[in-house]
């Protein structure tokens, strides 16, 4: 990734050449994860200074195509997503003069265990890991922040999420990829909380055995 006096110069540069703001916009724009898309994936278009519905989410049919408003069909299927993405705004561009929008990338993560909201999530890799949780609907209370699995295909990979927390990091820092699986694993059962109403619950029985 480039340093930030070295985007700045080259952005200036890009100015100063007349670039239309298409280009400059599409320069800033920090695609998140360097693979490709899959069926179920999808784009997230924003445009600024369009009038038409073009702004929102479109999925990778099975076909492997997108279905975009006003332009039709774009192959999504085989190719790197910075392609997919240039010939969006390449088109966009054709019918509309000097558009500003952004392209986004969508991968498909199925985030599991000790959330209050277990699903699939959709995420372009800005989001921080807080956010993916966020967007599970939090963790629960028996949430083990400290041991989050990562499943990937046949591969275990173990987290340490609490670290990323408080780190800031964010989701491709992870090197989350199209079909990950997240799960948040649940304490250790015996935990103090647990242990007490445990005691209290025998407490009971003993007292009930002694009445009887």
């Amino acid at each position: 990734m480039k340093n930030q006096p070295e985007k700045k110069f080259i952005l200036s540069n890009l100015m100063k050449l007349g670039l239309p703001v298409l280009a400059i916009a599409l320069f800033l724009l920090q695609t998140a994860f360097s693979q490709q898309l899959n069926p179920g994936d999808g784009v997230r278009i924003t445009a600024f200074n369009i009038s038409d519905k073009i702004s929102g989410d479109y999925l990778v049919q099975q076909d492997g195509n997108i279905q975009l408003p006003y332009i039709g069909l774009v192959a999504a299927q085989k190719r790197d997503f910075a392609a997919i993405r240039d010939e969006i705004a390449e088109k966009y561009t054709a019918i509309y003069r000097n558009p500003e929008l952004t392209v986004q990338p969508l991968f498909k993560i199925n985030v599991l265990g000790e959330v209050r909201t277990p699903g699939v999530y959709y995420l372009t890799g800005v989001e921080k890991l807080s956010d993916l949780i966020a967007m599970a609907g939090g963790e629960t209370q028996d949430a083990n922040l400290k041991k989050l699995l990562l499943i990937r295909g046949d591969k275990r990979i173990d987290i340490d999420a609490e670290q990323f927390l408080k780190q800031g990091k964010r989701l491709d820092d992870i090197g989350l990829e199209s079909g990950d699986q997240v799960y948040v694993s649940r304490k250790r059962w015996l935990t103090f909380r647990n242990a007490t109403v445990l005691i209290s619950l025998a407490t009971l029985v003993l007292i009930a055995i002694q009445t009887f």
